[in-house]
This record gives structure tokens, C-alpha cells and sequence, in this order.
């Protein structure tokens, strides 16, 4: 496959070089640290509430990107609207009392978000559960391709089914299990959440395991904590279940053992295709009362027409959404999320603005996408890629990235799903003359191919490519980037501590837009359409 595509690459590159070079290193020169800085400054400032959908900090974001994508010379995408309106519904969720566990004589009285974290996406007003039986079902997975099914002997109508977090490839070492520590799309927990609906399960708890989850409890806790966003149920769809969340390790170690099991050997015993689930001899029981608020938030978009192929197109993606005001931590209770994902959008601003600066329009269309609700499952991407102003077939590539730690210039450029496509050859070109080297993700077990807004892209065949400088500092090292990303996520991800520091150093994403620049003219200033490679599940959709 790719022995026919990169000789042609070759051609593209002489033909810019004897061509269009000048204009493009003029154009890829606009992208600067201090524009970036500026950018990330205004979206993590507390002027923006924590930029959470259905508030007022929505309105005033939105506004501002508007207003942003004109000055660098966009047009709104959505006819003569800036804005997609994507209507959710906003569930707030109580629990009423402890959540109790019966388990022949013995029982668990369990509070709530801090021994078991729960919601509900039910629509009634009250969700009461009363001794529902609760069945052990595995990784809670269905995968024909694998030879695969969780369910196969357990009936879980209108029971709980308690799942493991991850897929089973993540702790055998067996590379042939699965994709080994790779996660795939049935680790993730959205997926556990709609294959036990799709089984008729009322309720199903997950047992959260730092390692699988790729994020310690603080982050299920938290977000039990808070309203959730959910698309409208539509006619035909499968309901979800009617409590959804995650158990404590800890919580999940307790309730095993009183049942006579090990969680840890229950775990090595789920990684093999012979092991079958099996009714816990438990049932739950919790009452929880939903709020509901039917809305619309938006996704905003402008466009650079192209010149001669203007119904083809490049997406850039980043999302604008966080958390906005909730629990307070050390005296602060606005999460601006300046890293997630503010230092995002002013990549795509400054690639954008290259894009502008050129002395001729490229041939395919720009677009920059910032969606919303990205933080309670893609929601926005989801529903883009679901109600295309452009077809997706006319959709050549999507660029995306999501917490751009600004912590100076990497040696490295990180790939998440790395392999996936052509994408990768020609982002290795772009950032070997940075004197740079592409780095598959090294936690690959945490899953983040599907974690962010080019996942919805991909799925719908569109070749997609997720990559930022993260792993290997320049002038301090692997250890060095290593404890610095550790640091954001445990003390600043999904926290009010996410906020612009004057001492972040953004030289290092103004490399990194470059080099995303670079390969992303290439593709709209010719005829080259990236493929997936033939191992990427994607393949067989485009």
C-alpha cells in the first residue's frame, strides 16, 4: 500500500518546493508562542465561568470564538450561522441515602460519590431500585471479531451487571488477546454502558481500577457529582440503563470478599475466553432522584473556501467545553480548564491563521471545529460528524488534539493511534525537519484514541490523526516531561486548578501547529487522500 503512496508524496513535495514553499513558510511563520499564550490566557480566564454548556459561560465562549474565526478571516460554516445547535438534555442526579448491598446475612451500606459513584440518563424523576440481583459479568464485552462474549451465559434483564474496567488484553501481557495493552474501543466505559443497555440491564456499575481507567477514582467521583449531558433519545434507540457508574476499588475489594471472591483473581479468570459470568447472590438497592433541563448548546465552525475543490475539506478540531463552576478545591471553584482544552483551541486558531495567511487560497476547503460537550462523551463531535454540512466522503483528513501541556519543546511528537493511517508517514516528514521523531503513545491502555473529538471522525471513515509533543523534553528529558504530565493529571485535569500560569512555555505547540500546518496544506493544496492502513478498523468504513 504505501510503496504507491509515497513516491507520489515525493512528487506533491517537489512541486511545493518549486512552487508554493515561499507563501507556505511565510503563512507557517504567523504561528507564534505569544499568540498562543494570548489565546490560552483569555479561555482559562475565569471571565469564561469554566466554559460549561447550558450556562452563561457558554455564551460568552461561543461568542468569543465566533468573533475570533472572523478576525483571522474565516466565513460561518453553517450557511450564515457560526453555530450548530445540538440538542441534549442535562440530567442532575441525587442519591437519596446510602446505597445498600444485601448479600445473604451480610450487607454494605455504601456512600455516595465517595465509596460508589453513580447517575442516571433515565428520563423519570425517580429511579428506585429495589434487591436488584447483581450479576458478575466479566469486561461486560460483546465482540464477534474476537471470538468474545461477556454475556453468552448470563441473563441480566432488568438486573445490575458489575463489570471490569479495560479489556482483558491490558493484564496478561498476550499481545494476540484483544491488542494487548493497546486499549480498544470495548475497554472504554461508554461502550460497557451501552452493551449493558443493549442486554437489558437497568442498572451497571464498572470497578474502577486506576491502571485500566487511565484516571484515578477522584475523576468517576466528580463527575457523579455534577448535571450530565445526553443527546435525546430518539425513537428506535436502545434506553440506557437507568443507573449508571463505578465502584470503588476498595468498595468492589469489600463486596467480593464477603461473597467469597477475589477481585484479583476474578480479573485473571475474566481474561480467558472460557470463563462465564455468574449471578453475585447480591442485589442493590438505591433511590435516585433526576432533575431534567431539555437545551440546546452549539457546536462552532468557520470555513476558508477553498480554490478549485471547495466541496473537499480539512478539519481541524478542538474542543471548547469544561466543567464550569462546581466543588470547590484550596479556596477555587472554577474549573477553566486552560490545558483541557484551551491551549487546543489557540492551536487551531494559529492554524488556522497560517491557513488565512497564504498568498493563494489551498484548493480544498479549512474548516476549524470547536465542539461541545466533549467532556461527557463527544457529544458535539458525535453529532457533527451524525449531521455533516459537508458530506463525509468530501471530508479528506481530521486533525485533533486535546491537552496541550505547555512545558516548552519536545524532542518527540506523540501519536495516539499511532498505525492508524498514512497520516502518520507524512506528520514523520513534517517534524523530521523540525529534528523531531514521531513517538507512539506509551500508555496506550489508557485508551485516549477514543477519548477525543477525531474518534467520531474516524468511526465514520474520515482518516484522523491525533499528535502533540508530550514525552520527551528537549532541554530536560523523558523523567522530566514524564513528572510534569503526572503532575497536571493528578493534581490539575478535571480540576479548578487548571488554570494559565504565567511560567507555561508555548514553544513547544507553536512547533507542534507547524508541523500539523504543514501536513494539512499539503493534503488541501493537492490531490492526496491519506488511507487508513489495512489493520485500522476504520478501513473497511471509508
Amino acid at each position: 500500500m504505501r510503496t504507491l503512496f509515497l513516491p507520489l508524496f515525493a512528487i506533491m513535495l517537489l512541486v511545493f518546493s518549486c512552487s508554493g514553499r515561499t507563501g507556505f513558510e511565510k503563512a507557517a511563520a504567523t504561528i507564534t508562542s505569544d499568540e498562543l499564550r494570548e489565546y490560552t490566557m483569555t479561555l482559562g480566564s475565569d471571565n469564561f465561568m469554566g466554559r460549561k454548556p447550558f450556562t452563561e459561560g457558554e455564551k460568552k465562549t461561543v461568542s468569543y470564538l465566533a468573533e475570533e474565526l472572523e478576525k483571522i478571516g474565516f466565513e460561518p460554516l453553517f450557511g450564515d450561522s457560526w453555530f450548530q445547535s445540538v440538542p441534549m438534555v442535562e440530567i442532575s442526579t441525587k442519591v437519596k441515602g446510602a446505597v445498600i448491598i444485601d448479600a445473604g446475612n451480610e450487607s454494605l451500606s455504601l456512600s455516595a460519590p465517595d465509596e460508589i459513584a453513580i447517575e442516571s440518563p433515565s428520563m423519570n424523576p425517580i429511579v428506585d431500585l429495589k434487591n436488584i440481583p447483581m450479576v458478575f459479568c466479566g469486561f461486560g464485552i460483546v465482540a464477534p471479531e474476537y471470538g468474545w462474549d461477556d454475556y453468552h451465559n448470563v441473563d441480566v434483564r432488568g438486573k445490575c451487571a458489575v463489570v471490569l474496567v479495560n479489556d482483558p488484553g491490558l493484564y496478561t501481557g498476550d499481545t494476540t488477546l484483544f491488542r494487548g495493552r493497546s486499549m480498544t474501543w470495548y475497554g472504554r466505559w461508554t461502550y460497557k454502558y451501552e452493551e449493558a443497555a443493549r442486554q437489558g440491564a437497568k442498572a451497571i456499575l464498572i470497578v474502577h481500577e486506576t491502571l485500566g481507567a487511565g484516571y484515578d477514582y477522584s475523576i468517576p467521583r466528580k463527575s457523579s457529582i455534577t448535571s450530565s449531558l445526553f443527546m435525546e433519545q430518539k425513537e428506535g434507540d436502545v434506553p440506557p440503563c437507568e443507573m449508571t457508574g463505578w465502584l470503588h476499588a476498595a468498595t468492589a475489594e469489600n463486596l467480593f470478599r464477603m461473597l467469597g471472591y477475589d477481585v484479583d483473581r476474578l480479573r485473571k479468570e475474566a481474561c480467558s475466553q472460557d470463563f462465564k459470568g455468574f449471578e453475585m447472590k447480591a442485589a442493590i438497592t438505591a433511590r435516585l432522584e433526576n432533575a431534567h433541563t431539555r437545551n440546546t448548546s452549539v457546536n462552532v465552525a468557520g470555513i476558508l473556501r477553498g480554490g478549485s475543490k471547495p466541496d473537499e475539506c480539512v478539519v481541524i478540531t478542538g474542543h471548547w467545553d469544561h466543567f464550569g463552576i462546581g466543588e470547590t478545591e484550596n479556596g477555587d471553584s472554577i474549573y477553566n480548564g486552560a490545558v483541557d482544552n484551551g491551549t487546543t483551541m489557540a492551536w487551531a486558531f494559529e492554524i488556522g491563521e497560517a491557513f488565512a495567511a497564504l498568498d493563494k487560497r489551498p484548493s480544498r476547503s479549512v474548516i476549524i471545529l470547536f465542539p461541545t460537550a466533549e467532556e461527557q462523551g463527544l457529544l458535539g463531535s458525535y453529532y457533527f460528524t451524525a449531521n455533516p454540512p459537508i458530506p463525509p466522503e468530501k471530508m479528506i483528513a481530521c486533525f485533533n488534539n486535546d491537552m496541550m501541556l505547555a512545558i516548552g519543546r519536545m524532542k518527540d511528537i506523540m501519536v495516539t493511534g499511532y498505525g492508524q493511517s498514512e497520516l502518520d508517514d507524512m506528520l514523520a516528514e513534517a517534524v523530521e525537519k523540525q529534528d523531531r521523531y514521531i513517538l507512539p503513545d506509551p500508555t496506550p491502555e489508557t485508551g485516549m484514541y477514543f477519548r477525543s473529538d477525531h474518534f467520531p471522525f474516524a468511526r465514520i471513515g474520515v482518516p484522523s490523526l491525533f499528535a502533540r509533543g508530550n514525552c520527551d523534553s528537549r532541554g530536560n528529558g523523558r523523567e522530566w516531561a514524564a513528572a510534569k504530565e503526572k503532575e497536571y493529571l493528578t493534581s490539575m485535569y478535571h480540576k479548578p486548578a487548571d488554570n494559565y500560569y504565567p511560567e507555561m512555555n508555548f514553544d513547544g505547540i507553536a512547533e507542534d501547529a507547524a508541523a500539523t500546518f504543514e501536513v494539512a496544506w499539503r493534503i488541501a493544496e493537492s490531490d492526496i487522500r491519506p488511507r487508513w492502513n489495512s489493520m485500522s478498523e476504520f478501513a473497511k468504513v471509508r
